[in-house]
């Protein structure tokens, strides 16, 4: 039976309860008294947004730091038109009039056109930059906004009958089902594989680019690497986040942990804790306030503007420590 047919437990729970009786189940689960298969929507919800948030925040990182976010921003538009293909590549016309829910698309497609979308995005974007002289935001925009605009074409003309395209572009949290933590966790696991093993390149290829060709390593190569990341990144949100808000969920996140702290291992485990705390959070406050107001926002919505919140004490935080510093190191010269 599918998780969503039994009784959710956090039905008319508030914020404080919410994390309570989760604590409680989470315990249960890691104890084995609670099946997979028995996870309320509302767990479903935290088990892929904290996927996305820790994908996001290991690519965001490196985005931030090589000032890759208007890329990542186009990437994050352009994308649309790979779900299109991957949806038409595994669709068979298997539709699920009650639910409105296709068949799952197959994660190597999405996959697959996540990588041709990240060399297409990134590829034109140095040809206009490079071969035409524009100013790189200007090769960024023209590129984002026309594959953007020809998304929006393929999703209206070649799946009409789908309706998948306000889900890929806003997402939709409470449509979520646990066969959705397939493709999510599967990119998380190969964001880790190949940062990991290709860690000390992205590394130097990040922070000294003279050095690194002078080590024979490849700034352009490794370029078009995390623009794949980027990519399949986001089309593994597409279901949860949409193709627009999981912008949100690269950058956020990694400029909160950069205020924080200088180490690059640091700051990837303490954005992705970051992004995963929020999507807690804003699945909390989603039941909160449909609990105690019946107000029903979007989840994902709640999610980055929690990131925002987060961001902005993290900064009033890290301005009140410098001044503090500012006026000790003032005072010891007065004195």
């Amino acid at each position: 039976m599918d998780s969503q047919y039994y009784f959710n437990p956090y039905t008319g729970k508030t914020f404080f309860s919410f994390i309570i009786e989760l604590l409680f189940r989470f315990w249960a689960f890691i104890s084995g008294d609670l099946p997979l298969e028995a996870l309320a929507s509302d767990e479903i919800q935290i088990l892929v947004l904290a996927g996305v948030a820790t994908s996001s925040a290991l690519v965001g990182t490196f985005l931030i730091l090589r000032k890759m976010t208007m890329l990542a921003n186009s990437l994050s538009h352009t994308i649309l038109i790979g779900i299109v293909i991957a949806f038409l590549m595994t669709q068979n016309g298997v539709f699920d009039q009650e639910h409105e829910h296709h068949q799952a698309i197959n994660v190597k497609a999405m996959l697959f056109a996540s990588l041709i979308m990240g060399l297409v995005t990134t590829f034109l974007t140095e040809i206009l930059t490079k071969w035409a002289r524009l100013q790189e935001d200007a090769s960024i925009g023209i590129v984002s906004t026309n594959l953007f605009s020809m998304g929006i074409i393929a999703v209206t003309v070649l799946t009409r009958n789908a309706h998948i395209g306000i889900e890929a572009v806003m997402g939709n949290v409470d449509a979520l089902q646990l066969s959705d933590c397939k493709l999510v966790y599967v990119v998380l696991l190969i964001n880790i594989l190949i940062l990991g093993v290709f860690f000390k390149e992205f590394k130097i290829t990040t922070f000294d680019i003279g050095l690194s060709r002078s080590f024979g390593i490849s700034p352009v190569l490794f370029n078009y690497l995390l623009m794949f990341l980027v990519s399949s990144t986001a089309i593994a949100a597409f279901r949860a986040v949409g193709v627009l808000m999981v912008l949100a969920f690269m950058t956020g996140p990694a400029l909160t942990a950069r205020l924080l702290t200088h180490d690059l291992k640091y700051m990837l485990a303490l954005a992705a804790c970051i992004g995963t705390g929020a999507s807690v959070i804003g699945v909390a406050l989603s039941r909160h306030l449909l609990s105690a107001y019946g107000i029903a926002l979007s989840t994902a919505g709640i999610v980055v503007c929690t990131i925002l919140i987060i961001y902005l004490a993290a900064a009033f935080f890290r301005a009140g420590i410098m001044e503090g510093i500012a006026g000790r190191i003032t005072a010891q010269f007065k004195n």
